[in-house]
């Protein structure tokens, strides 16, 4: 996997670096993801672009560090004293979801070992 195509997929121009530790953070995640559920020692080149998609979900729900938008639906509004609550629920279920998305891709590369 390439930083700067990874950078590219999430609209992040290529000078900044402000990000580079967290994306390849992701990328090593993903790398290591794919190789330990595929039981193999590289990531295969059929996999590439798999990859790619995983980073970049991985980037937007677990590690989009310093993001002001608030991930969730609006759960409560309360007017007295304006006060308002997300369901952030989602976000958590993700990280055990990631895998799931992308089984069927990963699962033609997988050896039984």
């Amino acid at each position: 996997m390439e930083l700067s195509t990874l950078k590219a997929l999430l609209g992040i121009d290529e000078a900044d670096n402000t990000k580079n530790t967290v994306l390849n953070v992701c990328m090593g995640d993903v790398t290591e993801t794919i190789k330990n559920y595929c039981h193999v020692d590289t990531v295969p080149e059929g996999l590439l672009n798999t990859a790619y998609r995983m980073a970049v979900d991985v980037y937007k729900n677990e590690f989009n560090v310093g993001n002001n938008e608030v991930n969730g639906a609006i759960s409560s509004i309360n007017e007295g004293r304006f006060s308002m609550s997300f369901d952030t629920s989602q976000a958590v279920t993700f990280s055990g979801s990631i895998l799931k998305n992308y089984q069927s891709q990963l699962n033609k590369y997988r050896s039984m070992i």
